[in-house]
Protein backbone atom coordinates (compact mmCIF):
# COMPACT_ATOMS: atom_id res chain seq x y z
CA UNK A 1 0.00 0.00 0.00
CA UNK A 2 1.14 3.64 -0.91
CA UNK A 3 0.34 6.76 0.29
CA UNK A 4 -0.22 9.06 -2.40
CA UNK A 5 0.53 13.31 -1.50
CA UNK A 6 -2.79 15.43 -3.41
CA UNK A 7 0.06 18.95 -2.64
CA UNK A 8 3.67 16.79 -4.00
CA UNK A 9 3.93 15.62 -7.57
CA UNK A 10 4.37 11.99 -8.41
CA UNK A 11 4.42 9.32 -5.52
CA UNK A 12 6.34 8.67 -2.01
CA UNK A 13 6.85 5.43 -0.41
CA UNK A 14 5.35 4.90 2.64
CA UNK A 15 8.29 5.96 4.90
CA UNK A 16 9.05 9.32 2.48
CA UNK A 17 5.57 10.70 3.10
CA UNK A 18 6.15 10.35 6.51
CA UNK A 19 9.10 11.78 6.40
CA UNK A 20 7.79 14.87 4.52
CA UNK A 21 4.53 14.97 6.99
CA UNK A 22 7.22 15.24 10.05
CA UNK A 23 9.35 18.16 8.36
CA UNK A 24 5.96 19.76 7.68
CA UNK A 25 4.67 19.60 11.10
CA UNK A 26 8.10 20.41 13.20
CA UNK A 27 8.74 23.39 10.98
CA UNK A 28 5.28 24.78 12.06
CA UNK A 29 5.65 24.32 15.00
CA UNK A 30 9.76 25.98 14.97
CA UNK A 31 7.89 29.25 13.73
CA UNK A 32 7.15 31.87 15.93
CA UNK A 33 3.24 32.19 16.86
CA UNK A 34 1.91 35.74 16.61
CA UNK A 35 -0.58 36.79 19.08
CA UNK A 36 -3.59 39.69 18.84
CA UNK A 37 -2.85 42.33 21.38
CA UNK A 38 -4.80 41.69 24.30
CA UNK A 39 -6.39 44.79 25.38
CA UNK A 40 -8.31 43.49 28.78
CA UNK A 41 -5.91 45.07 31.15
CA UNK A 42 -6.00 48.20 29.46
CA UNK A 43 -10.11 48.71 29.67
CA UNK A 44 -9.56 47.20 33.03
CA UNK A 45 -7.30 49.90 34.07
CA UNK A 46 -8.05 53.33 32.26
CA UNK A 47 -11.90 52.39 31.17
CA UNK A 48 -13.35 53.99 34.23
CA UNK A 49 -11.87 57.13 33.36
CA UNK A 50 -14.10 57.13 30.32
CA UNK A 51 -17.14 58.95 30.57
CA UNK A 52 -20.63 59.32 28.91
CA UNK A 53 -21.18 62.93 28.09
CA UNK A 54 -25.33 64.16 27.58
CA UNK A 55 -25.99 67.49 27.05
CA UNK A 56 -29.69 69.33 27.00
CA UNK A 57 -30.25 72.94 25.43
CA UNK A 58 -33.28 74.53 23.92
CA UNK A 59 -33.14 75.68 20.36
CA UNK A 60 -34.69 75.75 17.24
CA UNK A 61 -35.42 71.78 16.07
CA UNK A 62 -33.28 71.36 12.88
CA UNK A 63 -36.24 69.76 10.94
CA UNK A 64 -35.40 67.21 8.45
CA UNK A 65 -33.60 69.15 5.60
CA UNK A 66 -31.45 67.10 2.93
CA UNK A 67 -29.64 68.64 -0.16
CA UNK A 68 -31.44 67.67 -3.18
CA UNK A 69 -29.81 65.83 -6.09
CA UNK A 70 -27.39 67.54 -7.35
CA UNK A 71 -28.28 70.71 -5.74
CA UNK A 72 -23.99 71.29 -5.80
CA UNK A 73 -22.64 72.17 -9.09
CA UNK A 74 -20.16 69.60 -10.43
CA UNK A 75 -20.55 67.32 -7.51
CA UNK A 76 -23.11 63.85 -8.90
CA UNK A 77 -26.20 62.49 -7.16
CA UNK A 78 -24.13 59.12 -6.28
CA UNK A 79 -20.56 60.91 -5.14
CA UNK A 80 -19.10 60.25 -1.96
CA UNK A 81 -18.35 63.90 -1.17
CA UNK A 82 -22.25 64.52 -0.57
CA UNK A 83 -22.04 62.89 2.91
CA UNK A 84 -18.34 63.59 3.12
CA UNK A 85 -17.26 63.58 7.03
CA UNK A 86 -20.66 63.53 8.72
CA UNK A 87 -19.83 65.12 12.43
CA UNK A 88 -20.48 62.17 14.75
CA UNK A 89 -24.58 63.93 15.44
CA UNK A 90 -26.73 63.71 12.61
CA UNK A 91 -26.30 66.68 10.50
CA UNK A 92 -29.51 65.96 8.53
CA UNK A 93 -31.61 66.73 10.93
CA UNK A 94 -33.20 63.20 11.91
CA UNK A 95 -33.11 62.86 15.51
CA UNK A 96 -30.34 61.52 18.15
CA UNK A 97 -30.98 58.47 20.16
CA UNK A 98 -32.69 59.13 23.27
CA UNK A 99 -33.69 62.99 21.77
CA UNK A 100 -36.57 64.87 22.52
CA UNK A 101 -38.20 65.70 19.36
CA UNK A 102 -41.05 68.14 21.64
CA UNK A 103 -44.25 68.00 23.47
CA UNK A 104 -47.46 68.59 21.68
CA UNK A 105 -47.92 72.31 22.96
CA UNK A 106 -44.63 73.37 22.22
CA UNK A 107 -44.01 76.72 20.16
CA UNK A 108 -43.61 75.60 16.58
CA UNK A 109 -40.21 74.75 15.24
CA UNK A 110 -38.53 74.88 19.29
CA UNK A 111 -37.87 71.83 21.07
CA UNK A 112 -37.19 72.45 24.76
CA UNK A 113 -35.23 69.73 25.89
CA UNK A 114 -32.86 68.90 22.53
CA UNK A 115 -30.54 66.31 23.41
CA UNK A 116 -27.58 64.87 22.34
CA UNK A 117 -24.62 62.86 23.52
CA UNK A 118 -21.20 62.02 23.42
CA UNK A 119 -18.07 60.92 24.99
CA UNK A 120 -15.11 62.54 27.02
CA UNK A 121 -11.99 61.39 29.60
CA UNK A 122 -10.95 62.18 32.75
CA UNK A 123 -7.93 64.25 32.37
CA UNK A 124 -7.32 65.07 36.64
CA UNK A 125 -8.44 63.59 39.71
CA UNK A 126 -10.26 67.09 40.60
CA UNK A 127 -12.75 66.72 37.65
CA UNK A 128 -11.14 68.38 34.44
CA UNK A 129 -12.98 66.41 31.41
CA UNK A 130 -11.61 66.59 27.65
CA UNK A 131 -14.81 66.19 24.57
CA UNK A 132 -15.33 67.67 21.50
CA UNK A 133 -16.63 71.27 20.74
CA UNK A 134 -19.53 69.49 18.90
CA UNK A 135 -20.81 67.63 21.80
CA UNK A 136 -21.21 70.44 24.05
CA UNK A 137 -21.82 73.09 21.34
CA UNK A 138 -25.24 75.05 22.54
CA UNK A 139 -25.21 73.21 25.40
CA UNK A 140 -27.29 74.83 28.47
CA UNK A 141 -26.97 71.39 30.56
CA UNK A 142 -23.94 68.73 30.63
CA UNK A 143 -24.47 65.95 32.06
CA UNK A 144 -21.46 63.53 33.05
CA UNK A 145 -22.32 60.01 33.38
CA UNK A 146 -19.16 58.08 35.49
CA UNK A 147 -18.37 54.57 35.44
CA UNK A 148 -19.80 53.92 38.49
CA UNK A 149 -22.78 55.45 36.55
CA UNK A 150 -22.73 58.37 39.31
CA UNK A 151 -24.40 61.37 37.52
CA UNK A 152 -22.43 64.70 37.29
CA UNK A 153 -23.25 68.09 35.89
CA UNK A 154 -20.41 69.72 34.13
CA UNK A 155 -19.62 73.49 33.45
CA UNK A 156 -17.94 74.79 30.76
CA UNK A 157 -14.35 75.56 30.50
CA UNK A 158 -13.89 76.65 27.47
CA UNK A 159 -14.23 75.54 24.11
CA UNK A 160 -12.41 75.62 20.57
CA UNK A 161 -14.03 75.09 17.30
CA UNK A 162 -11.51 74.84 14.75
CA UNK A 163 -9.41 72.37 16.74
CA UNK A 164 -13.21 70.73 18.00
CA UNK A 165 -11.48 70.08 21.71
CA UNK A 166 -13.61 71.52 24.35
CA UNK A 167 -12.64 71.09 28.15
CA UNK A 168 -15.15 70.81 30.71
CA UNK A 169 -15.04 70.60 34.89
CA UNK A 170 -17.10 68.54 37.39
CA UNK A 171 -17.14 69.01 41.40
CA UNK A 172 -15.52 65.55 42.60
CA UNK A 173 -12.63 64.33 43.73
CA UNK A 174 -10.12 61.00 43.50
CA UNK A 175 -11.68 60.31 40.09
CA UNK A 176 -10.13 57.49 37.81
CA UNK A 177 -7.77 59.52 35.47
CA UNK A 178 -6.63 58.63 31.94
CA UNK A 179 -2.75 58.75 31.51
CA UNK A 180 -1.76 61.04 27.90
CA UNK A 181 1.26 59.90 25.56
CA UNK A 182 2.25 61.45 22.94
CA UNK A 183 0.54 61.10 19.60
CA UNK A 184 4.31 62.09 17.76
CA UNK A 185 5.82 58.80 18.09
CA UNK A 186 2.62 57.32 16.65
CA UNK A 187 3.15 54.64 13.55
CA UNK A 188 1.24 53.54 10.84
CA UNK A 189 -0.01 50.06 11.42
CA UNK A 190 0.02 50.31 15.02
CA UNK A 191 -2.72 49.18 17.09
CA UNK A 192 -4.94 51.10 18.90
CA UNK A 193 -8.28 51.08 21.01
CA UNK A 194 -11.09 53.53 21.67
CA UNK A 195 -13.50 53.57 24.70
CA UNK A 196 -16.59 55.40 24.39
CA UNK A 197 -20.78 55.26 24.17
CA UNK A 198 -21.97 54.62 20.55
CA UNK A 199 -25.79 54.59 20.25
CA UNK A 200 -25.05 55.38 24.18
CA UNK A 201 -23.61 52.22 24.46
CA UNK A 202 -21.61 53.03 27.61
CA UNK A 203 -17.94 52.14 27.57
CA UNK A 204 -18.02 50.11 24.77
CA UNK A 205 -14.56 49.13 23.36
CA UNK A 206 -13.34 48.63 19.65
CA UNK A 207 -9.84 48.03 17.92
CA UNK A 208 -8.14 48.61 14.77
CA UNK A 209 -4.42 49.95 13.30
CA UNK A 210 -3.40 53.74 12.52
CA UNK A 211 -4.12 54.00 8.91
CA UNK A 212 -2.49 57.36 8.15
CA UNK A 213 -1.34 60.58 10.15
CA UNK A 214 -1.64 64.26 9.25
CA UNK A 215 -4.29 63.42 7.20
CA UNK A 216 -6.31 66.93 5.94
CA UNK A 217 -9.78 66.59 5.61
CA UNK A 218 -11.49 68.98 2.61
CA UNK A 219 -12.65 71.80 5.11
CA UNK A 220 -10.86 74.36 2.93
CA UNK A 221 -7.47 76.20 3.79
CA UNK A 222 -9.00 76.58 7.44
CA UNK A 223 -8.05 73.38 8.36
CA UNK A 224 -5.40 73.46 11.47
CA UNK A 225 -5.73 69.53 12.63
CA UNK A 226 -3.15 67.09 11.03
CA UNK A 227 -5.74 64.10 11.93
CA UNK A 228 -4.68 60.27 13.03
CA UNK A 229 -6.65 57.95 10.45
CA UNK A 230 -7.42 55.07 11.80
CA UNK A 231 -10.00 51.60 10.64
CA UNK A 232 -11.10 51.17 14.08
CA UNK A 233 -14.78 51.09 14.58
CA UNK A 234 -16.25 54.81 15.38
CA UNK A 235 -19.83 55.82 15.90
CA UNK A 236 -22.24 58.51 16.51
CA UNK A 237 -21.86 58.62 20.48
CA UNK A 238 -18.04 58.23 20.41
CA UNK A 239 -17.40 61.47 19.62
CA UNK A 240 -15.04 63.00 21.98
CA UNK A 241 -13.88 59.54 23.65
CA UNK A 242 -9.85 58.43 24.17
CA UNK A 243 -7.87 56.78 21.61
CA UNK A 244 -5.45 54.36 23.35
CA UNK A 245 -1.77 52.98 22.22
CA UNK A 246 -1.00 49.81 23.64
CA UNK A 247 0.47 51.41 26.60
CA UNK A 248 -2.58 52.44 27.61
CA UNK A 249 -1.56 56.00 26.82
CA UNK A 250 -4.65 58.29 25.44
CA UNK A 251 -2.66 59.36 21.48
CA UNK A 252 -6.08 61.50 19.81
CA UNK A 253 -9.69 62.18 20.87
CA UNK A 254 -12.09 60.53 18.48
CA UNK A 255 -13.55 63.29 16.96
CA UNK A 256 -15.07 62.22 13.01
CA UNK A 257 -15.95 59.73 10.34
CA UNK A 258 -15.94 59.03 6.66
CA UNK A 259 -19.36 57.90 6.21
CA UNK A 260 -22.07 57.46 2.94
CA UNK A 261 -24.87 56.19 5.49
CA UNK A 262 -24.22 58.14 8.92
CA UNK A 263 -22.36 55.04 10.18
CA UNK A 264 -18.57 53.37 10.74
CA UNK A 265 -17.72 52.17 7.51
CA UNK A 266 -13.87 51.77 8.02
CA UNK A 267 -12.35 55.31 8.54
CA UNK A 268 -12.25 57.26 11.02
CA UNK A 269 -10.15 60.49 12.35
CA UNK A 270 -8.43 61.42 15.21
CA UNK A 271 -7.21 64.34 16.69
CA UNK A 272 -3.27 63.90 17.88
CA UNK A 273 -3.35 64.43 21.87
CA UNK A 274 -0.44 66.88 21.31
CA UNK A 275 -2.68 69.29 19.58
CA UNK A 276 -5.69 68.76 22.14
CA UNK A 277 -3.19 69.51 25.18
CA UNK A 278 -1.80 72.43 23.52
CA UNK A 279 -5.28 73.60 23.22
CA UNK A 280 -6.66 72.30 26.65
CA UNK A 281 -3.50 74.33 28.44
CA UNK A 282 -4.61 77.67 26.51
CA UNK A 283 -8.42 77.07 27.24
CA UNK A 284 -7.57 76.07 31.09
CA UNK A 285 -5.36 79.18 31.37
CA UNK A 286 -7.34 82.09 29.53
CA UNK A 287 -10.19 80.63 28.21
CA UNK A 288 -9.16 80.89 24.47
CA UNK A 289 -7.15 79.74 22.10
CA UNK A 290 -4.44 81.56 19.92
CA UNK A 291 -2.93 80.20 16.81
CA UNK A 292 -0.24 80.88 13.93
CA UNK A 293 -1.34 82.92 11.00
CA UNK A 294 0.04 84.04 7.55
CA UNK A 295 -2.98 85.55 5.78
CA UNK A 296 -2.70 83.65 2.69
CA UNK A 297 -5.20 81.30 0.71
CA UNK A 298 -2.89 77.88 -0.92
CA UNK A 299 -3.39 74.86 -2.78
CA UNK A 300 -0.92 71.65 -3.72
CA UNK A 301 1.55 71.60 -6.37
CA UNK A 302 0.38 69.07 -8.86
CA UNK A 303 2.90 68.06 -11.33
CA UNK A 304 1.91 70.28 -14.24
CA UNK A 305 1.95 73.28 -11.92
CA UNK A 306 5.38 72.05 -10.32
CA UNK A 307 6.79 72.01 -14.12
CA UNK A 308 5.49 74.97 -15.05
CA UNK A 309 6.90 76.98 -11.90
CA UNK A 310 10.33 75.20 -12.74
CA UNK A 311 10.35 72.93 -10.19
CA UNK A 312 12.12 69.43 -10.17
CA UNK A 313 8.70 67.63 -8.62
CA UNK A 314 5.52 68.86 -6.97
CA UNK A 315 5.86 69.89 -2.97
CA UNK A 316 5.27 72.55 -1.20
CA UNK A 317 1.95 75.08 -1.00
CA UNK A 318 1.21 77.18 -3.61
CA UNK A 319 -0.13 81.06 -2.34
CA UNK A 320 -2.71 81.41 -4.61
CA UNK A 321 -4.08 84.94 -2.41
CA UNK A 322 -2.50 87.39 0.03
CA UNK A 323 -4.47 89.02 2.49
CA UNK A 324 -3.76 92.23 4.73
CA UNK A 325 -1.49 90.28 7.10
CA UNK A 326 2.19 88.75 8.20
CA UNK A 327 3.04 87.11 4.49
CA UNK A 328 2.47 90.34 2.97
CA UNK A 329 4.44 92.54 5.08
CA UNK A 330 6.87 89.79 4.65
CA UNK A 331 7.05 90.08 1.22
CA UNK A 332 5.27 87.09 -0.08
CA UNK A 333 4.00 87.05 -3.74
CA UNK A 334 1.29 85.29 -5.25
CA UNK A 335 2.65 82.18 -7.05
CA UNK A 336 5.26 81.60 -4.39
CA UNK A 337 5.59 77.79 -3.02
CA UNK A 338 6.19 77.62 0.57
CA UNK A 339 8.46 74.70 0.95
CA UNK A 340 9.92 74.70 4.20
CA UNK A 341 8.77 76.88 7.13
CA UNK A 342 10.49 76.66 10.29
CA UNK A 343 12.85 74.59 9.57
CA UNK A 344 10.23 71.90 8.85
CA UNK A 345 9.79 70.63 5.39
CA UNK A 346 6.37 70.93 3.49
CA UNK A 347 5.54 68.33 1.11
CA UNK A 348 1.83 68.56 1.01
CA UNK A 349 0.09 72.01 1.16
CA UNK A 350 -2.41 70.56 4.02
CA UNK A 351 1.14 70.21 6.34
CA UNK A 352 1.58 74.24 6.46
CA UNK A 353 -1.44 75.18 8.42
CA UNK A 354 -1.38 72.69 11.66
CA UNK A 355 2.67 73.96 11.85
CA UNK A 356 1.84 77.80 11.80
CA UNK A 357 -1.02 76.87 14.06
CA UNK A 358 0.84 75.85 16.54
CA UNK A 359 3.60 78.12 16.20
CA UNK A 360 3.78 80.94 19.14
CA UNK A 361 2.60 84.42 18.06
CA UNK A 362 4.97 86.65 17.40
CA UNK A 363 7.90 84.43 16.42
CA UNK A 364 10.26 85.44 14.37
CA UNK A 365 10.96 82.36 11.78
CA UNK A 366 12.51 81.69 8.43
CA UNK A 367 10.51 80.51 5.53
CA UNK A 368 11.57 78.95 2.44
CA UNK A 369 10.14 79.31 -0.68
CA UNK A 370 10.01 78.46 -4.54
CA UNK A 371 10.32 82.25 -6.96
CA UNK A 372 10.80 82.08 -10.22
CA UNK A 373 12.59 78.98 -10.10
CA UNK A 374 14.80 79.65 -7.78
CA UNK A 375 14.94 78.86 -3.69
CA UNK A 376 14.81 81.74 -1.37
CA UNK A 377 14.55 82.65 2.56
CA UNK A 378 12.08 85.22 3.91
CA UNK A 379 11.70 86.42 7.83
CA UNK A 380 8.50 86.26 9.01
CA UNK A 381 7.01 87.46 12.18
CA UNK A 382 3.94 85.34 12.68
CA UNK A 383 0.58 86.59 13.56
CA UNK A 384 -2.36 85.78 15.41
CA UNK A 385 -4.85 84.06 13.49
CA UNK A 386 -8.24 86.43 13.53
CA UNK A 387 -11.80 85.40 14.93
CA UNK A 388 -13.11 86.24 11.85
CA UNK A 389 -11.54 85.74 8.58
CA UNK A 390 -13.98 87.58 6.50
CA UNK A 391 -11.53 90.29 5.15
CA UNK A 392 -13.08 92.75 3.06
CA UNK A 393 -12.35 94.21 0.27
CA UNK A 394 -12.13 97.26 -1.73
CA UNK A 395 -13.89 97.41 -5.96
CA UNK A 396 -13.11 99.87 -8.73
CA UNK A 397 -15.25 100.38 -11.14
CA UNK A 398 -14.83 98.73 -14.22
CA UNK A 399 -14.61 99.69 -17.76
CA UNK A 400 -17.48 97.56 -19.01
CA UNK A 401 -15.47 97.54 -22.28
CA UNK A 402 -16.43 95.05 -24.90
CA UNK A 403 -15.46 91.29 -25.41
CA UNK A 404 -12.12 90.87 -26.95
CA UNK A 405 -10.80 87.23 -28.45
CA UNK A 406 -8.04 85.08 -27.86
CA UNK A 407 -7.87 82.72 -30.55
CA UNK A 408 -4.36 81.41 -29.32
CA UNK A 409 -5.77 79.92 -25.93
CA UNK A 410 -9.48 79.33 -27.20
CA UNK A 411 -11.24 82.21 -25.12
CA UNK A 412 -12.78 85.42 -24.81
CA UNK A 413 -12.47 87.74 -22.03
CA UNK A 414 -14.19 91.39 -21.00
CA UNK A 415 -13.46 93.88 -18.14
CA UNK A 416 -15.17 93.56 -15.05
CA UNK A 417 -17.81 96.03 -13.80
CA UNK A 418 -17.66 96.97 -10.06
CA UNK A 419 -21.28 94.85 -9.43
CA UNK A 420 -18.94 91.88 -10.96
CA UNK A 421 -16.44 92.98 -8.65
CA UNK A 422 -18.17 92.69 -6.08
CA UNK A 423 -19.83 89.50 -6.61
CA UNK A 424 -17.23 87.73 -7.56
CA UNK A 425 -14.81 89.07 -4.60
CA UNK A 426 -11.98 90.71 -7.15
CA UNK A 427 -10.64 93.73 -5.69
CA UNK A 428 -8.88 94.82 -8.66
CA UNK A 429 -7.05 93.45 -11.95
CA UNK A 430 -8.34 90.60 -13.92
CA UNK A 431 -10.61 89.88 -16.71
CA UNK A 432 -13.63 88.04 -16.95
CA UNK A 433 -14.09 84.64 -19.11
CA UNK A 434 -16.89 84.88 -21.63
CA UNK A 435 -16.97 82.25 -23.53
CA UNK A 436 -14.55 79.14 -23.29
CA UNK A 437 -14.01 77.31 -26.91
CA UNK A 438 -12.35 73.74 -27.49
CA UNK A 439 -8.67 74.74 -27.34
CA UNK A 440 -6.02 75.21 -24.59
CA UNK A 441 -7.92 77.23 -21.75
CA UNK A 442 -10.89 74.71 -22.13
CA UNK A 443 -8.58 71.84 -21.75
CA UNK A 444 -6.38 73.88 -18.54
CA UNK A 445 -9.72 73.38 -16.88
CA UNK A 446 -10.85 77.27 -17.40
CA UNK A 447 -14.56 78.01 -17.26
CA UNK A 448 -17.44 81.04 -18.26
CA UNK A 449 -17.54 83.27 -15.29
CA UNK A 450 -13.72 82.69 -14.26
CA UNK A 451 -11.90 86.07 -13.42
CA UNK A 452 -8.41 85.50 -15.00
CA UNK A 453 -5.69 87.06 -12.52
CA UNK A 454 -2.42 85.97 -13.39
CA UNK A 455 -0.54 85.05 -16.67
CA UNK A 456 2.90 83.23 -16.02
CA UNK A 457 3.85 85.39 -13.27
CA UNK A 458 2.18 88.12 -14.26
CA UNK A 459 -1.00 90.56 -12.58
CA UNK A 460 -3.45 90.61 -15.35
CA UNK A 461 -4.50 94.54 -15.12
CA UNK A 462 -6.95 95.24 -18.14
CA UNK A 463 -8.18 93.28 -21.01
CA UNK A 464 -5.29 94.94 -23.39
CA UNK A 465 -2.71 93.60 -21.07
CA UNK A 466 -3.86 90.55 -20.94
CA UNK A 467 -3.66 89.93 -24.77
CA UNK A 468 -0.23 91.18 -24.88
CA UNK A 469 0.52 88.26 -21.88
CA UNK A 470 -0.66 85.83 -23.91
CA UNK A 471 0.76 87.06 -27.59
CA UNK A 472 4.34 86.82 -25.60
CA UNK A 473 3.85 83.11 -24.41
CA UNK A 474 6.21 80.88 -26.25
CA UNK A 475 4.54 78.13 -28.64
CA UNK A 476 4.49 74.31 -26.62
CA UNK A 477 5.31 76.12 -23.17
CA UNK A 478 3.40 75.63 -20.16
CA UNK A 479 2.51 78.14 -18.06
CA UNK A 480 0.45 78.91 -14.54
CA UNK A 481 -2.74 80.65 -14.62
CA UNK A 482 -4.00 82.18 -11.59
CA UNK A 483 -8.32 82.49 -11.69
CA UNK A 484 -10.42 82.95 -9.09
CA UNK A 485 -13.91 81.07 -9.31
CA UNK A 486 -17.06 82.44 -7.11
CA UNK A 487 -14.29 83.87 -4.92
CA UNK A 488 -12.04 81.23 -4.23
CA UNK A 489 -8.48 81.49 -6.16
CA UNK A 490 -6.72 78.82 -7.95
CA UNK A 491 -3.88 78.32 -10.04
CA UNK A 492 -4.46 75.71 -13.62
CA UNK A 493 -1.97 75.02 -16.29
CA UNK A 494 -2.06 76.27 -19.51
CA UNK A 495 -0.27 74.34 -22.43
CA UNK A 496 0.04 76.96 -25.18
CA UNK A 497 -0.46 75.32 -28.58
CA UNK A 498 2.52 74.88 -30.89
CA UNK A 499 0.82 77.13 -33.86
Amino acid sequence: MRLVSHSLPGRLPTWGAFLVTATLLFTAQALPARELPDFTGLVDQYGPAVVNISTTSSSKAKGSFRLPPGAIPGIPEDSPFNDFFRRFFDEEGNPEEGGDEGEEGDLPGLSPRATSLGSGFILSADGYIVTNHHVIDGAEEIIVRLNDRRELQAKLVGSDERSDVALLKVEAKDLPVVRIGSSQHLKVGEWVLAIGSPFGFDHSATAGIVSAKGRSLPEGNNNYVPFIQTDVAINPGNSGGPLFNLEGEVVGVNAQIFSRTGGFMGLSFTIPIDMAMNVIAQLKDKGKVSRGWLGVLIQDVTGDLAESFGMSKPQGALIAKIFDGPAKTAGFKIGDVVVQFNGQDIVYSSELPPIVGSTPVGNTVDVKLIRDGKETVLKLTVGELPADEELATTTRTGTGKSVEQSKRLGLAVTELTSDERKMLDVAEGGVLVKKVSPGAADTAGIRNGDVLLMVNGQRVNDVPHFTSLVDALKPGQSVPVLISRRGAPTFLVVKVPQS
